[in-house]
């Protein structure tokens, strides 16, 4: 399956669903929670999802409201260990099942989500 071909599978609800997944599990979770600052967690939020349905073939919100991703560089003021990328597959692992996803988009979303994690690691 290309990754292009996801948002015509699961369409805008389909990211929608994943996406408060993992943001209900940030606020209580011990290693995370921290890093998203209470008072923009909506935020984080439409931008994640903004992010994933531009990256997997649907429209270009993002790109429009904020430029090129520069995942990296967004990235970097947060201490993103091997344990904080760990935890943050858990957790979308967890909202990947919760989503009721296809098989095929959820094996592609993995594997997209467990590269670009570990590239965003900044921190021994």
């Amino acid at each position: 399956m290309s990754e292009g071909d996801l948002y015509g599978l699961i369409g805008e609800d389909g990211f929608q669903r994943l996406v408060a997944a993992f943001y209900r599990q940030v606020p209580r979770d011990e290693i995370l929670g921290a890093m998203y600052p209470a008072d923009d967690l909506e935020g984080a939020e439409q931008r994640l999802r903004d992010f994933l349905i531009f990256r997997f073939g649907g429209p270009s919100r993002y790109l429009e409201q904020r430029g090129h991703p520069r995942l990296r560089m967004r990235h970097f003021p947060f201490p993103i260990t091997q344990g904080a990328r760990d935890r943050w597959i858990q957790l979308m692992t967890a909202a990947i099942a919760e989503a009721g996803l296809p098989p095929e988009v959820a094996g592609t979303l993995g594997a997209f989500f467990d590269g670009t994690a570990t590239f965003l690691i900044n921190r021994e």
